[in-house]
């Protein structure tokens, strides 16, 4: 299982990574010299770090997602909800919308996704 936090730098490498996977290892190496200003050393050193994390491979020289974006950000979510509200949806919810208040739009889309992953 992946893990789901990165630090700043990190995100920026996986983004690199996402935005051009698969990749071969070498043209890595080249982007995040252009990109980040990175040595060849630092480049394998931080993909090692993401590839343990479960979050991309290197196999055969070839750099590839294990999982997508859209995936690592929702486990990101996920595990917010768990550590900062107890894996409280409607808390987590309540703190988010704050006081404000919601469209007929919005609300009509939040009973919608309700009822769309409703157990039973």
């Amino acid at each position: 299982m992946a893990d789901y936090r990165l630090a700043e730098i990190e995100s920026k490498f996986a983004d690199l990574i996402w935005d051009n996977a698969p990749i071969n290892s070498t043209e890595l190496v080249r982007l995040s010299k252009e990109v980040m200003k990175w040595k060849k050393s630092t480049t394998y050193t931080m993909l090692k770090r993401l590839c343990d994390r479960g979050i991309f491979i290197n196999k055969g020289s070839i750099v590839s997602a294990l999982i997508n974006r859209d995936e690592f950000f929702a486990g990101q979510s996920r595990r917010y909800v768990e550590d900062t509200f107890g894996g409280s949806l409607p808390r987590f919810l309540a703190s988010f919308i704050g006081g404000k208040t919601l469209s007929d739009k919005q609300a009509e889309e939040l009973v919608s996704l309700i009822h769309e992953h409703k157990e039973g």
